[in-house]
């Protein structure tokens, strides 16, 4: 991915922090009938002395487990809130007119080594992870969870899936949020982006250090 520096994120806290409000990842991979990609949600999980880990599952049916041997090169890209920016939110275009849209986004790749789990309990660990975290953030009153359902069919369901673990080696940010305009310009077009609803790249954009 090519990463400006003005658009490099290198902070861990933060990439942890996307990875977290965003974990639906695209598991990208070079099979047997070349690249592939999956769209997994993942489980990031912190491991002192190293860059962490993420965790997931995919279908048995899913041939993917059986086509990749351990240790296989995996990249899992994380994209976040985007959108169109047009050069008429900037004030300086109604000045210059050497204005042109752009895209904004914020996305992480992660880089890694990939290592197929297939045992009950290494799975049934990742499905209570993932069931108690985004049950949680439903709001509901009764979040569900597993023993809801009766034990034979959650073991039935937990054997028709594989887990995967991938070893994090590098992880790569790219916040585009405008830094190369200047001030007034970001700021008028995060306020249209909010006027649209996009909230959470409008306040990316207002928290960036402009480099202009």
């Amino acid at each position: 991915m090519y990463v400006p520096a003005h658009f490099a994120e290198t902070r861990s806290e933060e990439l942890h922090r996307f990875l977290s409000r965003h974990p639906l990842g695209a598991l990208v991979v070079n099979g047997p009938e070349g690249l592939d990609a999956n769209h997994l949600p993942f489980e990031f999980v912190a491991q002192a002395g190293g860059q962490g880990s993420l965790i997931a599952h995919v279908a048995r049916a899913n041939p993917v487990w059986q086509e990749m041997s351990a240790g296989a090169d995996a990249l899992v890209i994380f994209r976040g809130e985007h959108a169109y920016v047009s050069p008429n939110w900037y004030p300086s275009k109604h000045e210059t007119h050497r204005q042109v849209p752009t895209w904004n986004y914020r996305v992480v790749h992660v880089h890694g080594k990939l290592r197929i789990r297939d045992d009950e309990r290494f799975v049934r660990g990742v499905v209570a992870r993932l069931t108690r975290t985004h049950e949680g953030r439903t709001g509901a009153a009764r979040p569900w969870k597993m023993t809801d359902s009766a034990p034979e069919y959650i073991d039935r369901m937990l054997s028709a899936i594989v887990g995967i673990e991938i070893e994090i080696t590098r992880m790569v940010g790219k916040w585009k949020v405008s830094q190369n305009r200047e001030a007034r310009d970001r700021v008028g077009a995060a306020e249209e982006l909010r006027k649209r609803g996009e909230t959470e790249l409008a306040e990316a954009m207002l928290g960036a250090d402009s480099q202009a």
